[in-house]
């Protein structure tokens, strides 16, 4: 009797972890992106001609020195950057940030970008800033991608950073 007990319990056991696993990457504050890295704006993708999602780069290259962030089902947005500066004067003329989600997502059946910008938030002449807040994801949000854009003008503005590497 007490060694069938044993693969009951393993039975259940596994039963367990499987809905444990399919359900811990579904509910509203599971992650979506997480990131470590992010590029500045390089030719050719400065300026508009080369606008990545509709969003132009900056009209001059930019670097970044660290970058960190996640990106949860619900829209709690976390970024964080380090040294996000004008490559050739070595810093940051702007004064704010904003950060811009970008997803693929549908709409009638099409495929469409999506772009949800965050309102600006203050960043340094060295270029360091951060940002934690909410932005209202499309469903479905595919393929999510994150700038750091200016603070001021027309959404989404220009982008200085995007995640990649």
């Amino acid at each position: 009797m007490r060694k069938m007990w044993i693969p009951a319990a393993v039975l259940a056991l596994a039963v367990g972890l499987i809905a444990q696993a399919s359900s811990a990457g579904s509910g509203p504050d599971s992650t979506v992106l997480k990131f470590k890295t992010m590029v500045g704006t390089v030719a050719p993708y400065t300026g508009p001609t080369n606008a990545i999602r509709g969003v132009s780069g900056a009209g001059a290259p930019w670097s970044i020195n660290k970058a960190d962030g996640t990106l949860k089902a619900n829209g709690d947005l976390a970024v964080k950057v380090t040294g996000l500066i004008v490559t050739a004067t070595g810093t940051n003329p702007s004064p704010m940030f904003r950060a811009v989600v970008s997803c693929q997502s549908v709409d009638a059946g099409a495929a469409v970008i999506v772009n949800r910008v965050t309102a600006p938030f203050p960043a340094t002449p060295t270029g360091d800033a951060s940002f934690n807040g909410n932005v209202d994801l499309p469903s479905p949000c595919i393929a999510p991608i994150v700038f750091v854009t200016n603070g001021v003008g027309d959404p989404p503005g220009v982008w200085f950073s995007v995640t990649g590497a």
